[in-house]
């Protein structure tokens, strides 16, 4: 079974991404998360977790570009999710999309020596100095090297809706990271972040790529929702990494199934509506899971016969898995690859006359 998974894995690598508008510029985004799973008390001893209980973390590096993770592994669910992130050769030219759990001041200048893209949240104790301030509202002349925490509490620089762009330092020596902060007003104050995308790409588009994050919380409860990640009941290790794994891989070709879909229906011409519903990941999991069993039957036909089984099944696929909220209330990600949010038409109802405010159906 981790043979199997290396393969998917490995087919999840080699797709087309989709990385239209401020997602360009890298290789691919990368959203690296992890999700702790409970698992039997007779497991202890393989998997501790925390408070005496027994649990194993799943740790996921998935796709922007595809929607699929890339890379997962397992361990103890008491190690820290830090410990399994490695920034190195091979992430060069791609960008990273990591919560605090990840964040360190090592892990950023790994980022710029291998080249690779990053946006982060400020924490709260890297105490960041502000070397230039390109967009922001001061009262007063802003000297290279000023506290961003005593800028903002004697209001030198002024929250006041605006977008907030400068380039600071954060560390010292050895230590010291140069990076971009950006800071923009969201529904619970204003929200900070540290980036090395260059200038082109707005403090609102900063925000909008470190919201794409969700897409990895999307991902695990796909794994949990459908393919019940979270609900293996196994005695050995090894069966439980083998369930683990059938989990994993389940949810991985259901969301390549819908990205090479959303691919191949996507307008040609840039910015250009969409005009097909794409595939929704965790709807079209949903139907495969009611059809695994006419699947499997179609890989023991051949000819026509399989051929029109196979149709019929895809015809099912597409028809179940099409996500009906795509016009109204497209993700961040769909907005920053340009779909715009359209009003629904509502069809007029045929052969009906309305009356007084009421609807006669025609005999």
């Amino acid at each position: 079974m981790a043979a199997l998974a290396d393969r998917s894995l490995t087919y999840a690598r080699t797709q087309q991404v989709d990385l239209s508008g401020p997602l360009g510029g890298v290789t691919d985004w990368y959203i690296v998360d992890a999700t702790t799973v409970k698992v039997r008390d007779a497991l202890r001893q393989e998997f501790p977790g925390t408070g005496g209980s027994a649990a194993i973390k799943v740790h996921k590096v998935l796709s922007v570009g595809c929607g699929a993770p890339v890379r997962y592994h397992f361990s103890p669910a008491r190690e820290h999710d830090s410990r399994h992130l490695t920034i190195e050769e091979s992430w060069r030219g791609y960008g990273l999309l990591a919560d605090l759990a990840d964040a360190s001041l090592a892990r950023l200048q790994a980022c710029d020596t291998y080249g690779v893209r990053y946006v982060i949240r400020l924490k709260d104790n890297w105490k960041p100095k502000v070397d230039y301030l390109a967009r922001g509202q001061v009262t007063e002349a802003v000297f290279p090297g000023a506290d961003l925490d005593a800028l903002l509490e004697d209001e030198t620089l002024v929250l006041d809706g605006r977008a907030i762009d400068a380039d600071v330092h954060v560390g010292r020596g050895k230590e010291r990271v140069d990076a971009r902060l950006v800071g923009v007003q969201t529904a619970k104050g204003y929200g900070f972040f540290l980036t090395n995308l260059p200038p082109r790409i707005g403090p609102w588009q900063v925000a909008d790529l470190y919201r794409v994050r969700w897409e990895v919380e999307l991902s695990i409860r796909l794994d949990k929702s459908v393919n019940r990640l979270d609900a293996i009941d196994a005695e050995q290790p090894c069966t439980l990494k083998t369930l683990l794994h059938a989990s994993l891989i389940a949810s991985t070709l259901a969301a390549l199934l819908a990205h090479t879909h959303n691919v191949h229906t996507r307008p040609q011409q840039p910015g250009a509506p969409r005009t097909e519903a794409p595939l929704h990941p965790r709807r079209l999991a949903l139907q495969l899971a009611v059809s695994c069993q006419s699947i499997a039957q179609a890989f023991e036909l051949q000819g026509a016969e399989a051929t029109h089984r196979w149709n019929k099944i895809a015809a099912l696929l597409t028809h179940s898995g099409k996500d009906p909220n795509w016009r109204r209330r497209p993700s961040v990600l769909d907005q920053l690859r340009g779909w715009k949010r359209q009003p629904v038409r509502r069809k007029k109802p045929n052969n009906q006359d309305v009356s007084h405010g009421h609807i006669n159906v025609a005999a």
